[in-house]
């Protein structure tokens, strides 16, 4: 078997990885979790298995990466310019795709961009988020029906 050059590789997977840590992560970091694992991934390429999966592999590195960023942003402090008197409550009709997938707990949002995004079957999403296939089904689904009532599609009929 022939083995692909890593930067075939990258321009066949690179943009999905992106599409992934976009809605795992947000706009914000999605580049640098884009870069991070893509040079995860170059450092491991050498070891993996000839008939591996590599969009699944990469899914797994991206996840790991966003779990990393995720971690670390929770240890930094948020400035702000003031301190509201009360909490915000933010409309996600008004805002952008980001901000109702961004409403989303941390497994929906994983199920959704894994599964929707990166085409991943039920299956490989259960092995990298660790939990069992039904799981990731379920979450999937209740990722996509809130975002269905939070971010309906322009001209969608009821």
């Amino acid at each position: 078997m022939i083995v692909k050059p890593f930067e075939q590789i990258v321009a066949e997977h690179g943009p999905m990885v992106l599409r992934v840590c976009r809605a795992v992560l947000g706009p914000a970091d999605a580049e640098d979790a884009w870069s991070e694992t893509f040079l995860a991934a170059l450092k491991a390429y050498p070891g993996l298995p000839a008939d591996a999966n590599v969009q699944a592999w990469l899914v797994t590195i991206a996840h790991r990466k966003a779990v990393d960023v995720t971690r670390a942003q929770a240890r930094r402090p948020v400035p702000v310019g003031e301190i509201p008197d009360r909490p915000g409550h933010a409309d996600t009709r008004d805002g952008d795709l980001w901000e109702a997938l961004a409403r989303l707990p941390d497994k929906q949002r994983a199920a959704v961009a894994y599964h929707y995004l990166a085409g991943l079957p039920y299956r490989e999403i259960a092995e990298i988020t660790g939990g069992s296939t039904d799981a990731a089904r379920r979450a999937a689904a209740d990722g996509i029906k809130a975002l269905r009532a939070t971010y309906p599609l322009e001209g969608a009929h009821s």
